[in-house]
C-alpha cells in the first residue's frame, strides 16, 4: 500500500523553512558551516549550525524544554494547519508520533552539570528525563495533543530514516491513518568530543569520496513529514533496512550491509535500480564509510546515476539526518520547488582510486522534471544498522 508526504517542516544550516533551505541547496551553499571554540577543549571545530533562535515550548510543556525539541517545534509549526486538519478528519487516536534522534536534550544536561560541578548543586529546574530519547516524540504527541502509538527511534545515523520506515508500516497495517515521522538532533559536547575521540573529525570542511578526505562534519536540524494515504504529488515508494553488526563504529568494508538496505528498497518499491534518477549518499567523508558505499553504490547502480553527499553543506545531522536528506528529496520532487536540478557534491574533485567511479554531480546539474521520477536516500550507522529510503513522484 502507496503512503504519501503530504507535508514537510524543516529546517536546517540551509535554512529556516522549506523555501530557504531549497534554494541554499540546489546552489551548493556551505555558509551553515561555521566555526565553534565552545565543543571541544583545544580547538575550533566546523560544524552545521542552525543560526536562528528557535521557538520556546508553550508553557504547559515546560517540563520537556531543551534546544532539540525547540527544533522539532521549528519544524512541526510549518506544517501544524495540514497535521490538525487531519486530525479533525480522522481523530487524535489515529494519527502516530514517530521520531528519531540520538542526541535529545543532552546539551541542557551538559550546562546543568557544569553548573553544579561549580556551585554544589543542580540548577533548579534541571530535569534528567529532558535527555532521554523518549523525550521528542512524548513532546511532539503532547503539544498536537495525539493519543495514537508516539515513540522514539535512536540507531544513530539511521534513526529518523527508520522512523519513516517505522510509520509507514504502521499506516500500511491500519494501527494508524496517520503519523507525524521525521526527526530532530542537536549539537552537544559529548556527540562532537565523542567522534573526536574516534579520530573521525575533519580538519575543516569534509570531502566526501574524496581521496583527500579526512572525516566528518557534524551538524544539527530537524525535518518533520505528515505521512498518510491521502494522495499527494510526493510517494513514499519504498524501504529497506539490514544490519549487518559487521562492527560497532565501523561499517561492512564489503559493503554488503549498505547493499542489502538498498536492493530491499528496490523491491519495496517494485522497482530496477535504472528507475532511480538520483542518490542522496550518506557520504560522510570518513575513510571507511565512503569506501564502502562507493562500492555498494556502484555494484547496484553502476557509473551512470547522478549522486551525492550534502553533508559537506549541512554537516552530519545524525539522527535527523536521514529525514532530512529524505527531505531534500521530497524538495527535489515536489513541484511547488522542482527545477530540475539535484544538489551538488561538493568536493575538491580529487577521486580515490580505490573507489569505483561514480556519477558525483556539480552544481547546476539538471536531470530535467519528468512525469515520473524517483530518488534513493542512503542512511547507515554504527553498529551496522542501515536504511535506504526511495520517494517518488508519478508512480
Amino acid at each position: 500500500m502507496k503512503v504519501y508526504l503530504n507535508a514537510l517542516g524543516l529546517i536546517t544550516p540551509l535554512g529556516r523553512d522549506k523555501a530557504e533551505v531549497a534554494r541554499n541547496l540546489f546552489k551548493g551553499s556551505r555558509a551553515g558551516l561555521i566555526e565553534r571554540t565552545d565543543l571541544l577543549p583545544d580547538r575550533a571545530v566546523q560544524v552545521g549550525a542552525v543560526p536562528w533562535t528557535p521557538p520556546e515550548l508553550p508553557a504547559r510543556l515546560a517540563h520537556l524544554e531543551c534546544r532539540n525539541n525547540r527544533l522539532a517545534l521549528a519544524a512541526l509549526q510549518q506544517i501544524e494547519a495540514p497535521i490538525n486538519d487531519l486530525i479533525r478528519r480522522v481523530g487524535a487516536d489515529r494519527v502516530a508520533v514517530v521520531l528519531g534522534t540520538s542526541t535529545s536534550g543532552i546539551a541542557e544536561g551538559e550546562q546543568a552539570l557544569a553548573a553544579r560541578l561549580k556551585k554544589g548543586v543542580w540548577p533548579s529546574g534541571f530535569r534528567y528525563s529532558r535527555q532521554e530519547a523518549g523525550n521528542l516524540a512524548a513532546f511532539v504527541a503532547a503539544y498536537l495533543e495525539l493519543a495514537g502509538p508516539a515513540y522514539t527511534i535512536t540507531t544513530a545515523c539511521s534513526s529518523s530514516a527508520k522512523a519513516l520506515a517505522s510509520a509507514q508500516r504502521l499506516i500500511a497495517t491500519g494501527l494508524c491513518d496517520a503519523a507525524v515521522a521525521g526527526g530532530a538532533d542537536t549539537l552537544c559536547k559529548m556527540t562532537v568530543q565523542g567522534f573526536d575521540s574516534l579520530e573521525a573529525l575533519a580538519a575543516h570542511h569534509c570531502n566526501p569520496f574524496s581521496r583527500n578526505r579526512d572525516g566528518i562534519n557534524l551538524g544539527e536540524g530537524a525535518a518533520v513529514f505528515l505521512m498518510s494515504r491521502e494522495p499527494s504529488p510526493v510517494a513514499l515508494l519504498g524501504i529497506g533496512e539490514s544490519s549487518d553488526a559487521h562492527h560497532v563504529s565501523a561499517p561492512d568494508p564489503t559493503g554488503a550491509g549498505a547493499a542489502s538496505a538498498m536492493r530491499r528498497a528496490l523491491e519495496h518499491a517494485r522497482l530496477p535500480p535504472a528507475a532511480i534518477d538520483y542518490i542522496n549518499l550518506h557520504g560522510t567523508a570518513t575513510p571507511l564509510n565512503d569506501a564502502m558505499e562507493g562500492h555498494a553504490v556502484a555494484e547496484i547502480f553502476g557509473p551512470r546515476t547522478p549522486c551525492s553527499s550534502t553533508k559537506s553543506m549541512t554537516g552530519h545531522m545524525l539522527g535527523a539526518a536521514g529525514a532530512a536528506e529524505a527531505a531534500f528529496l521530497w524538495l527535489m520532487l515536489e513541484p511547488q520547488f522542482a527545477t530540475g536540478l539535484v544538489p551538488p557534491h561538493l568536493w575538491d574533485g580529487v577521486a580515490d582510486p580505490a573507489i569505483p567511479s561514480l556519477n558525483l554531480t556539480p552544481s547546476g546539474y539538471d536531470i530535467g522534471l519528468p512525469d515520473r521520477c524517483a530518488a534513493l536516500s542512503n542512511s547507515f550507522a554504527f553498529g551496522g544498522s542501515n536504511a535506504s529510503i526511495i520517494l517518488g513522484r508519478g508512480w
